[in-house]
């Protein structure tokens, strides 16, 4: 695998792109915080996330997004990324939802529907998980199938890690809470008040999961409501404007 690669579309209106973790410098990652970056103590966790926010920025440019310094990636409380555009852009055009997994030296990005939240993972075909961790991740009849069937392991923790990100709270959701129904490579399940759609597949030397939920109604943020204010008074006054000038400070 060299450079960046599109893998086959796992789901209607996902994309996904697969790149080598590679050093890079901030220079090269406008989508890069440094201060977080500043924040990794190995030289590992700095090439990863680096080369995940540059994939990133590869793959919306793919999409049309090619200014990048009007973009951010936001994290909530448990850091859970999303895009937004930064604030005093004016732009209310949807952002794709977006999810990055890295493993053995190789970084997957999952660009999906503004609607829907996405959750992807990667583990490396040759991966295996040792037997005394399977009540880490499993219980009850969960449990008892995975041990009789232990080739099944890398496909039942992908698949729960990208479940624990399309829910975006991460470890937060305990995986012995989540239990994957015994199926194709593509499932749907509850869970809480969300239904989850589990595509599992391998592809270049690795085992894939992708989950995808309907994204629950975003709050308006204060620029939506100016924006919508501004909208009302232009149409109740047809000779009414408004102009303005917006500086931007990227980071």
């Amino acid at each position: 695998m060299e450079g960046v690669v599109e893998l086959s579309p796992p789901a209607q209106g996902v994309r996904l792109f697969l790149t080598p973790v590679q050093p890079r410098t901030l220079a090269e990652v406008p989508l890069a915080d440094a201060h977080e970056v500043a924040t990794f103590a190995t030289e590992k966790r700095r090439n990863e996330h680096l080369s995940g926010r540059w994939l990133l920025g590869q793959a919306l440019a793919l999409l049309g997004e090619t200014d990048l310094s009007v973009i951010e990636v936001e994290r909530n409380e448990q850091r859970a990324p999303s895009l937004a555009f930064i604030q005093g852009v004016w732009r209310r055009t949807a952002l794709p939802s977006l999810s990055i997994a890295h493993s053995q030296g190789a970084v997957v990005v999952a660009l999906g529907p503004p609607e829907r939240c996405i959750g992807v993972d990667i583990e490396p075909l040759e991966r295996t998980l040792a037997p005394n961790a399977f009540d880490l991740i499993a219980k009850g009849a969960e449990l008892d199938r995975l041990r009789k069937h232990p080739e099944t392991s890398m496909r039942l923790w992908t698949g729960k890690e990208a479940v624990q990100k399309a829910m975006a709270l991460g470890m937060h959701l305990n995986p012995r809470g989540i239990e994957i129904p015994i199926g194709d490579d593509w499932v749907e399940f509850p869970i809480e008040e969300s239904n989850i759609q589990l595509k599992y597949w391998k592809e270049y030397d690795y085992h894939f999961s992708l989950a995808l939920r309907p994204k629950p109604t975003p709050s308006p943020t204060p620029e939506d409501a100016l924006l919508d204010q501004t909208l009302l008074a232009m149409e109740a006054n047809p000779d009414w404007g408004v102009g303005c000038n917006t500086q931007r400070n990227v980071r």
